[in-house]
């Protein structure tokens, strides 16, 4: 393996900071106002990186028993269904149907990878794995819910017309689900598309700065794309069907009021 080719110490670290000055100096002359939240996020990702880098100690060790990092796999699922609680507030029942495609997404996407050996099961590779299937995942999450909650609400008069035509309840909602789902995975389909002509992804740069060969980096990142994209369609998929299910009653009616989705009983 080449010699890393960035070892940031702490006098480095320091002169990246001039980097925030910049966006300082531009907030200032613009008149934008975001002195206060650059400086906020600035101190909040060093802080949040120092304390997880500490932490990682525990997880990362090949020594280290493996039910630490499943420990933490579990803490940032739990985190990532808060976030989506807290982004898409209107969408009922988001912490369990969260949690529960997050789930659907870790036994798929990390089945296949660890479980057929394309990475050895390590806390030094699952917990990095599957931090980017969770945050990638997230987004698609809360689009996904919010839309199909938004079209329920805003295409009931249509909804309930094919219900009256006779059509099963999975039917009437079938061609605003599909408009949801292809809302949350189309960001993340374009971005493969795309993934080395605009700019060189995360995982796939940090590897080169470590010195790892270009060729060996593009391996390892084509495997995180297919995760990626594998995993979000998962909890993308997930999510829309146990939230669509929620929102007919038994009798195939539909269960939304003027504030949102009601709690009516699931389909049959």
């Amino acid at each position: 393996m080449n010699e890393p080719l960035a070892d940031i110490g702490l006098v480095g670290l320091a002169i990246s900071g001039i980097l925030i000055g910049v966006a300082l100096v531009l907030s200032l002359v613009r008149r934008l106002g975001l002195e206060k939240d650059l400086l906020v996020a600035a101190a909040r990702a060093l802080v949040q990186l120092l304390v997880v880098g500490f932490a990682l100690r525990i997880v990362v060790d090949d020594d280290d028993p493996l039910v630490f990092t499943w420990i933490w796999v579990v803490f940032m699922a739990l985190v990532a269904a808060w976030t989506v609680r807290r982004r898409a507030p209107e969408v009922p029942n988001v912490i369990p149907l969260s949690l529960l495609a997050f789930t659907a997404a870790a036994v798929v996407s990390l089945g296949v990878l660890f479980g057929l050996g394309v990475f050895e099961p390590t806390g030094r590779a699952i917990v990095p794995i599957a931090g980017m299937m969770v945050g990638n995942s997230m987004t698609a999450t809360v689009v996904v819910a919010r839309r199909i909650v938004a079209e329920s609400r805003d295409h009931r008069d249509l909804i309930e017309a094919r219900l009256a035509l006779g059509l099963s309840s999975q039917d009437a909602f079938a061609p605003h689900l599909r408009d949801a789902l292809r809302t949350g995975l189309i960001p993340q389909i374009e971005t493969t598309k795309t993934v080395g002509l605009i700019a060189l992804p995360g995982a796939m740069t940090g590897l080169i700065l470590a010195g790892v060969e270009p060729v060996e980096a593009v391996r390892v990142q084509v495997a995180v794309m297919y995760l990626v994209l594998g995993s979000v369609s998962t909890t993308a998929a997930v999510m829309a069907i146990g939230l669509t299910r929620g929102l007919f009653t038994s009798d195939h009616r539909l269960a939304v009021t003027d504030r949102g989705v009601g709690t009516g009983s699931t389909t049959a």
